[in-house]
């Protein structure tokens, strides 16, 4: 799930020339243009992470090993094309997702809050939760169809459905509203963590690399350098969460919304 946009640091005459439905717009749109290159990388994570679930270690076969072996693993079963499974349900979610964590996030920061001790944090985090729990039933649906492979190379349960459309249909009659829902008490706990991490520490990770003068200040550049410094804590604070969610999305449940095993 990307979690990349560059947010200005915080200041009154940054707050005062975006306002909040440009935010939802801009950053929504970001983050599914960004979706596209990196839904791959999703799939591979997904399986990887569902991969010996509930299982010993060393008593459960393992197809996926490692990053590049596991594109090679998904290409040769699903073809090339496989590496973009779930890609409309992934699009669905940044759009839902980001476009609210953004809109929520400039609310915020226009109010004051970002000008307080904590307050970035506090922000982001409050902000990650909306958008993670409106966005929930797309990244249900996105983690399922990734899922999806082979009986050979199978990983997790698999869920039979054939496109979003047709996995929220079959879910809405199969549990109902709740049932769209699966999931979320991984999810906002994840996204949570993973905006606040990133609000946080974007503006920090650019003042530092224009402090370093390797780049020209007014270049792109500079804001790609820091947030790639800032996706590392991103990345680290939120794995943990993200490989419980993944198994929360994607286990079977019985129509009273138990897991059922796997």
């Amino acid at each position: 799930m990307p979690l990349t946009r560059a947010q200005p640091a915080p200041g009154p005459e940054a707050m005062e020339t975006v306002a909040p439905a440009v935010d939802l717009v801009l950053g929504a749109s970001a983050c599914c243009l960004a979706c596209v290159f990196t839904n791959p990388l999703e799939v591979v994570k997904t399986r990887l992470q569902l991969q010996g679930e509930l299982q010993a270690r060393g008593t459960y076969p393992r197809h996926y090993r490692g990053f590049v072996a596991s594109v090679v693993a998904v290409a040769r079963a699903d073809g090339l094309c496989g590496l973009q499974k779930g890609l409309a349900a992934g699009l669905l979610y940044q759009g839902l997702m980001n476009g609210v964590r953004f809109y929520c996030y400039s609310l915020a920061c226009q109010a004051g809050l970002a000008q307080q001790p904590g307050g970035t944090v506090v922000a982001g985090a409050v902000a990650g939760a909306l958008g993670a729990f409106v966005g929930s039933p797309a990244y249900l649906v996105k983690t399922q169809l990734q899922a999806q492979t082979v009986a050979a190379m199978a990983v997790g349960h698999q869920h039979p459905h054939q496109n979003v459309l047709d996995a929220l249909g079959t879910i809405w009659r199969q549990r109902g509203l709740a049932g769209l829902w699966q999931g979320v008490g991984g999810a906002v706990p994840r996204v949570m963590v993973g905006s606040a991490a990133q609000l946080a520490t974007f503006a920090s990770a650019k003042a530092w690399v224009q402090e370093q003068q390797w780049l020209p200040e007014d270049s792109w550049l500079v804001a790609l350098a820091g947030g790639m410094i800032s996706s590392v804590a991103v990345v680290t604070v939120m794995t943990p969460f993200d490989v419980v969610s993944t198994r929360l999305y994607n286990q079977p449940v019985d129509g009273a919304g138990r897991g059922s095993g796997c």
